[in-house]
């Protein structure tokens, strides 16, 4: 129950600090941190309206998205307290609860009979099938290497004393770097700003949608951001007092936004054809980090 208080907490200015980061490295003074909320709070008192081509899918898929991205934070522990619901094998139930939200939203895009929200949808669904493996591969070592497969067992028994460890802990916040962005459509990625439909991905998907319901989806992109920045403080928390854990959270989500912030303003955006490519690779690196496990479980023949 910490850990979805602290990430609801999180949610409220993590893309400000995204948005905030952007403009400063642009010259720009920029809106408060606080204006993508004020946005979505303002879309919450708006109707929405819903074209006669849509059924019932389009109607109630932003709501399963956002109950998706909710029951997936109830699984993520916050130090060595558990999450809400914790089991055996939950990084398997966090990974496919958030992947019902997606199909739901794919299907809404396919819903409205749009030629241009059906590419959007077909590009989402790829890259999401290429970041899964990274996501399992990553998870799956932190099980053999620890010997537990819920995220609070995993978090709790990983100790960083050695280098070695300390470059296992560096290369999976890479890849839930990564994944985080690949998973919220971002740069380089993505670009969320553009206006052009047929280099959109995320943007596109959600262009009949108004109201309570599109503040409903951009909210929710929110909390998946501070969802994965709460997975990779965990990894830094280990059972450090609670007062120390709560620097660690909120520093790393705050490090996070502004490491994304940078990527956006740093780094030009992928070539479209080249993106199932860029994202498939980073099994790669999770492979890294599977070796690097065998290596310390002397497992290597």
């Amino acid at each position: 129950m910490i850990s979805l208080i602290l990430i609801l907490l999180a949610s409220l200015f993590f893309t400000g600090l995204v948005i905030w980061t952007k403009s400063i490295t642009s010259g720009r003074k920029g809106p408060g941190i606080f204006q993508p909320l004020k946005d979505v709070l303002r879309l919450f008192k708006k109707g929405a309206v819903y074209s006669k081509t849509t059924g019932i899918i389009f109607q109630v898929a932003p709501t399963i998205y956002f109950a998706s991205v909710m029951m997936a934070i109830f699984v993520v522990p916050f130090g060595q307290a558990r999450g809400f619901i914790s089991f055996e094998g939950d990084f398997v139930f966090f990974a496919y609860v958030l992947a019902t939200g997606k199909f739901f939203s794919i299907i809404s895009a396919l819903d409205t009979g749009s030629s241009f929200e059906g590419m959007g949808a077909s590009r989402e669904a790829l890259f999401s099938m290429f970041a899964e493996p990274a996501f399992f591969i990553l998870m799956g070592s932190f099980a053999l290497l620890t010997g537990h497969s819920s995220f609070q067992g995993i978090f709790t028994a990983m100790h960083f004393t050695t280098k070695f460890s300390y470059a296992l802990g560096a290369l999976a916040t890479f890849v839930l770097v990564i994944i985080a962005m690949v998973e919220n459509s971002r740069m380089p990625f993505d670009d969320p700003k553009t206006h052009l439909e047929l280099t959109m991905v995320h943007e596109v998907m959600i262009l009949d949608n108004s109201g309570f319901d599109l503040g409903l989806i951009l909210y929710t992109t929110n909390l998946k951001f501070a969802m994965y920045g709460a997975l990779i403080a965990n990894f830094f928390i280990g059972a450090i007092p609670w007062y120390l854990a709560l620097l660690v959270f909120f520093g790393v989500q705050f490090v996070f936004a502004i490491t994304i912030g940078l990527i956006e303003s740093f780094t030009a955006r992928f070539r479209m054809s080249h993106n199932a490519q860029y994202i498939f690779a980073l099994s790669s690196v999770s492979l890294l980090i599977f070796f690097g496990v065998l290596l310390v479980l002397g497992k290597f023949i």
